[in-house]
């Protein structure tokens, strides 16, 4: 079993976790690819149109799957 000293300014941190090395680097690597996955930024017209869409939505003025496969006519 080993042994691990933890200093003392290390008392004030409650939430310490210890990991094997090798956990740790694959945490390191998932991180790096994460940060580097590019991420959905709306634009203000996107963003527009999703307030818009929500309002509507809130309103009840929206179709279902059902109805618009109907309308659409993939109902067969």
């Amino acid at each position: 079993m080993a042994t691990i000293t933890i200093p003392k300014g290390f008392g004030a941190i409650k939430e310490l976790i210890a990991v094997p090395r090798t956990t740790y680097a694959e945490f390191l690597d998932w991180q790096k690819k994460t940060k580097s996955v590019k991420t959905f930024k709306p634009t203000a017209a996107e963003k527009n149109a999703l307030a818009k869409a929500r309002r509507e939505f809130a309103r009840g003025d929206y179709i279902t799957l059902p109805q618009l496969k109907h309308e659409l006519g993939f109902d067969r």
